[in-house]
């Protein structure tokens, strides 16, 4: 495995965590559906958030004049002066029909060096954040940064270099670097946040003494952001006739949290029944109460806990069950705290103090969502795995999570289970501490692990359309050994080819990724799928086909060459999908090819005078699909006859048996 690494947001394709709290993905029936690209509008809808909410820095006109006119911008500025938003929404102003957004991780192992040209299609949006790098890492980073920036510049793409406060620049690269300050009016800031959530501006446009305590010290951009998120949740959350200075209290004792609180609340819920329901009503923040009442006695049957005797009129209802853990019943029937953010407090106090419950949640959460309760819709059941997932996370048990995700795939999970996998392996991914301790370990299941049909549709589901957004070269080379060792399907396989399809950067490298392995029969398979001739001279995007490349022809000659020498030792039977690739290369030189037909004919006689021993029967193979090309040429035989005739001519002359090849003029008039 080469050692390089990359993260991307491409053209929009995933799931992106860029701050604290859980993260909520919807996968719904798709999870058993590679070929659907489930996550792959959220990030333009997070670009676009970004956009909506920020507030100029000091000094962002210089900051966007320096990347308009270089391509390259290095952006210093204190922490919490708005950095990586500032980053992303200039980047995203410079959005073109080619290139994708990507954010470059060098440090990270399995991606490309920051040097190598290859990292670097033409229009690419470039983020390398080192904000928070060690003096180590960023002196190495800049070493490479002007071969980047090179590239860049060549390849029309833009590049932001969000660089350690303080840290020492080189003097060639100070040219780049614009610090910014944080906006002068931080209320300013607040109020942006809550007009983009949807509160009226007569709400917030009143003097609040918690917001001026509030903001009466400095605050980073990203904490004042989610304080505005708090009051929007108070207000959804609010009882009648409160307003917005009440929603501003609500969220200050919020954020000062309220593990004390909850603490003697549960000392005095002495019965099991009482701590399951608040168990659940945590877990399922906002779900509806019939689900809620259900997974509390799915929890209590979960750890063994024994029935009520009491006959069942004489129960306390549900209302006066919630009203004793400080729950209640809004609108529509949803569960929910009266007080904001107890939740997140209740789930942390029962997961630190009974340390002995966790084995079971895992099991409960597996019964909730296999449940048909008409309620337990998909955002729902997604939730639950979230909030399972955070408190793995937040503890430090990533290897206990990553079991449990394996369990629930395991072979006989229902569609319920397994996408509950899928769901814990993008928290897993997702998170900023343990993402990349994920993405090894699924790079350990996709290469060594014995795998059920179950899990290793979940891998693809999770490569496909998880790491394929931020680690782009990651999911590349997993759903590559995927595919290489999966049986009687092909979920891997179309998954591979549709990451590949949109990225000429991706396809070049897993061409060149099989053309440097040992091409076992696996890889031949997947060759034909991968070089699809109409792609590989496709000049739509630029004026340069990827044929035109060397490193691509060298790599194309020496699939081709496998794939010769293993057909033709095999019986003329087994030889049907070769002829077929054949026929579809040759078809594409006869009929769209253009003046790049004729580099495919070379790279095919190219090929089969590398075959050794069985080069012979390679251009036999070649000389006779060209053959049967004519005969099932889209458009005709006539200039499909003309091409066998230039194929064979070429034959020849690699057998030297006849004069060279005839010139590209020559080759036009007799078409």
């Amino acid at each position: 495995m080469s050692t390089e690494h990359t993260t991307w947001v491409g053209g929009a394709q995933s799931v992106t965590h860029t701050g604290g709290g859980n993260i909520h993905v919807s996968l719904a029936a798709a999870a058993h559906d590679p070929r659907k690209p489930v996550f792959r509008q959220l990030p333009e809808d997070q670009l676009r958030w970004l956009r909506r909410v920020l507030v100029a820095p000091v000094n962002l006109g210089r900051v966007r004049t320096t990347l308009e006119e270089t391509g390259t911008v290095i952006l210093d500025g204190p922490p919490g002066s708005g950095r990586t938003a500032t980053a992303r929404v200039l980047l995203r102003e410079h959005h073109r029909r080619v290139g994708a957004f990507r954010e470059l991780l060098p440090d990270d192992q399995g991606e490309l060096l920051l040097r190598d040209p290859s990292l670097v299609d033409p229009g690419d949006r470039l983020l390398l954040d080192l904000s928070g790098a060690e003096a180590g890492p960023w002196l190495t980073a800049q070493r490479d940064l002007p071969a980047l920036r090179r590239t860049v510049h060549e390849r029309r793409a833009h590049l932001v270099v969000v660089m350690p406060h303080d840290g020492v620049l080189e003097p060639d690269l100070q040219h780049y670097r614009v610090e910014i300050a944080p906006p002068a009016f931080p209320l300013e800031v607040l109020r942006r946040h809550l007009r983009a959530h949807g509160m009226p501006n007569e709400q917030f446009l009143r003097d609040d003494v918690t917001v001026d305590e509030f903001l009466s010290e400095r605050r980073p951009m990203r904490e004042i952001g989610d304080f505005a998120d708090r009051i929007r949740r108070a207000r959804e959350s609010a009882g009648p006739g409160e307003e917005f200075s009440a929603w501003c209290a609500a969220a200050k004792r919020a954020r000062a949290g309220r593990r004390v609180e909850v603490a003697d609340r549960v000392t005095g819920l002495l019965e099991a029944s009482q701590r399951a329901l608040m168990i659940a009503v945590a877990m399922l923040h906002g779900a509806h109460a019939d689900v809620v009442h259900q997974a509390a006695a799915l929890l209590l049957s979960t750890v063994g806990s024994p029935e009520e005797e009491t006959p069942l009129l004489q129960r306390k209802d549900l209302a006066q069950r919630l009203s004793e853990i400080a729950a209640r019943s809004g609108p529509g029937c949803r569960v929910r705290f009266t007080e904001l953010d107890y939740d997140s407090a209740v789930r942390a106090h029962f997961w630190d103090h009974m340390p002995d419950l966790r084995p079971h949640l895992g099991t409960w959460v597996a019964r909730v969502v296999e449940s048909n309760d008409p309620h337990l819709v998909p955002d729902v059941r997604d939730g639950l795995v979230a909030r399972l997932a955070g408190e793995y996370l937040r503890t430090g048990r990533a290897d206990a999570l990553a079991a449990l995700a394996e369990g629930w795939g395991a072979q006989g999970a229902g569609t319920a289970r397994s996408e509950a996998a899928v769901q814990a392996l993008t928290c897993g991914l997702a998170d900023p501490v343990h993402g990349r301790e994920f993405r090894e370990r699924v790079y350990q299941w996709c290469v060594y692990r014995r795998l059920t049909g179950a899990f290793a549709q979940v891998l693809v589901q999770v490569c496909a359309d998880v790491l394929a957004l931020t680690h782009p070269d990651h999911a590349l080379i997993r759903l590559h050994h995927l595919a290489r060792r999966e049986r009687g399907t092909a979920h891997a396989l179309r998954a591979l080819c549709d990451l590949v399809a949109g990225s000429r950067r991706l396809r070049r490298r897993l061409l060149d990724r099989l053309a440097r392995g040992d091409l076992a029969s696996a890889d031949l398979a997947i060759f034909p799928h991968i070089s699809d001739p109409a792609l590989l001279t496709d000049r739509s995007v630029t004026t340069r086909a990827l044929i035109d490349e060397e490193g691509v022809r060298r790599a194309l000659v020496a699939c081709w060459s496998a794939t010769l020498t293993d057909a033709v030792s095999r019986p003329e039977r087994e030889r049907t999908a070769l002829r077929t690739a054949i026929q579809r290369w040759l078809h594409w030189a006869a009929e769209g090819a253009g003046d790049r037909g004729e580099v495919l004919l070379d790279l095919l006689v190219d090929a089969a005078d590398r075959c050794g021993d069985h080069r012979g029967s390679a251009f036999a193979v070649l000389y006779a699909s060209a053959r049967r090309a004519e005969w099932t040429a889209p458009s005709g035989g006539a200039r499909s006859t003309d091409l066998t005739d230039l194929l064979l001519q070429k034959i020849g002359a690699a057998q030297g048996l006849g004069p060279g090849t005839p010139s590209a003029s020559a080759g036009g008039r007799r078409s």
